[in-house]
């Protein structure tokens, strides 16, 4: 069974992207973290194109309002539970065809108070997911990971294939550690994989980050800005809907054993870029109070910047720009107060 699924590609020497469509094969695909940012929008994604899909949560961070419309399908199921409970893992997955394993620790900033976190989310939760795969029959995962893979890396734009550096936050090791894994489980047991490095992903839905931490401190004062870090930290950030568009895209076009894949915008931007953007939106002009050096906290990146040829040599370009996607995850919180109460 097929159906249509549309995607914006760059045909060669073209400016601006074009909208095609491309046939795609009906899939049960596993989600887990389905109720998360970027998991409860791949699940409307991956609904609308006609794949039946089972979310898998456990809620400690996501929200039940995320799939408002997921639940709307009957092509939709929702399994609440936790990654590390492998029995109820692997049975959830049964007759599953693909795996998109985006549930995580993602609190990158307060890793070094509690040691064990990344380490039982991400990388024992990640070999769990694996072995449910292996149980069952499922030969494909699609895997979030991060540029933070890179560390402190001395390669600007870096490449896939950059060398990894000292790991400098008990996150990007943990994630680092799944790579491993993952690719060993495709080596071992004949998987397919597809790995995704992120930079920080923006867009409605968006639940932590320095977007969020600033909004929520102009909210509630006005006329002052806390900030990490001296604001000169440069980072890349791309729009969820942009992420998840390069996700599929890849997926579809290829075809190896372990495809690795950087995602993110041909630009960046230093903090201060964003909190202009944000105080400009909001009217107001905040005295702002700079903490620490050049980095917001232990394992803070200064500058995070991928090289995205490999990605975009598919076709595959971003719709909007940092500036925009900031702007439209403002928005979102704007309209969206409950969000930051509930995560306080």
């Amino acid at each position: 069974m097929q159906n249509d699924a549309q995607y914006y590609l760059r045909p060669i020497f073209a400016r601006y992207p074009i909208l095609i469509t491309i046939k795609v094969s009906k899939l049960r695909c596993f989600v887990t973290g389905c109720a998360g940012f970027i998991g409860s929008a791949l699940t409307e994604r991956l609904l609308s194109d006609g794949h039946v899909v089972v979310g898998y949560d456990n809620f400690s961070t996501g929200q039940d309002r995320f799939l408002g419309t997921a639940r709307e399908s009957a092509s939709f199921s929702l399994v609440r539970g936790d990654i590390l409970d492998s029995a109820t893992l692997t049975e959830s997955m049964h007759g599953s065809e693909f795996v998109f394993h985006l549930a995580a620790n993602a609190d990158v900033r307060f890793g070094i108070e509690h040691p064990e976190r990344d380490l039982q989310q991400n990388t024992i939760a990640t070999h769990n997911v694996l072995n449910a795969m292996r149980q069952n029959g499922v030969g494909k995962i699609a895997f979030s990971s991060t540029a933070s893979v890179y560390g402190e890396t001395s390669v600007i734009p870096t490449p896939e294939d950059a060398p990894f550096p000292i790991q400098t936050s008990l996150y990007g090791a943990s994630k680092s550690a799944c790579e491993g894994l993952i690719a060993a489980y495709c080596m071992g047991f004949g998987f397919q994989s597809y790995i995704f490095r992120f930079v920080s992903i923006l867009g409605e839905r968006y639940t932590h980050g320095h977007i969020f931490d600033f909004y929520r401190q102009l909210r509630d004062n006005p006329g002052r800005l806390r900030v990490l870090g001296n604001g000169r930290q440069r980072k890349s950030y791309l729009y969820v809907h942009d992420c998840i568009d390069a996700m599929l895209l890849a997926i579809r076009q290829s075809n190896d054993r372990v495809n690795i894949f950087n995602l993110g915008t041909d630009e960046h931007c230093e903090v201060t870029d964003s909190i202009g953007w944000i105080c400009g939106a909001l009217g107001v002009t905040p005295v702002i109070e700079y903490s620490g050096g050049d980095r917001g906290w232990i394992g803070d990146i200064p500058l995070i910047f991928l090289d995205t040829k490999k990605i975009r040599a598919l076709g595959w370009m971003p719709r909007f720009t940092i500036r925009q996607s900031v702007i439209s995850t403002l928005e979102y919180l704007r309209s969206n107060s409950w969000l930051l109460d509930v995560r306080r």
